[in-house]
């Protein structure tokens, strides 16, 4: 049963924790790095959903370089329903650029980004049949755990304190 998706992918949770598998450099079978960038298709995501909205299951993820500044657009879509439910990243505090109704426009709704004092936060509403877009830098790895879900790696820094340190040495194996 689709519980939710980004992109048209529904996230799987993978039986090896990904943190582990990136730092042992064992990715294969656990997660691939080909997260799509848009979705698939474009339609009406505030109307009434396709018939078929080619939902794909998997562990997909996004790989970012140290220190990359991220922005991302969340779209509402009344697929299943709509709904308010807020945007956490574990780990991240992010600004809030600018929320809207309706479908996000990229040529016209950036003008309305607050680009000189936007508010911080770590966990922001989503706007019922609309969208928020956030910006963030990169610069923590990120883990997952139980709701809606999206991935990513963020890749190693220059300096030691820059780096995901190992695992403990009495970490369970999954």
């Amino acid at each position: 049963m689709l519980a939710a998706a980004v992109n048209n992918v529904s996230f799987v949770m993978p039986s090896t924790a990904l943190l582990q598998a990136h730092f042992f450099n064992q990715s294969k079978g656990v997660y691939t790095t080909d997260f799509p960038a848009n979705p698939p298709f474009k339609f009406n995501y505030t109307g009434n959903p396709p018939s078929n909205i080619m939902v794909s299951s998997g562990t997909k993820l996004v790989v970012l370089p140290f220190n990359t500044s991220v922005e991302l657009v969340m779209q509402d879509t009344s697929i299943i329903g709509a709904e308010s439910h807020p945007l956490h990243l574990h780990g991240f505090n992010f600004f809030v650029l600018a929320q809207g109704f309706g479908n996000f426009n990229p040529n016209k709704d950036p003008a309305k980004f607050n680009l000189v004092d936007p508010a911080e936060r770590n966990t922001p509403s989503g706007t019922i049949r609309g969208w928020v877009a956030i910006r963030f830098l990169a610069d923590n790895p990120v883990h997952t755990s139980w709701g809606l879900k999206m991935a990513w790696i963020v890749m190693d820094g220059s300096s030691r304190n820059q780096k995901l340190p190992p695992p403990p040495s009495d970490l369970p194996k999954c």
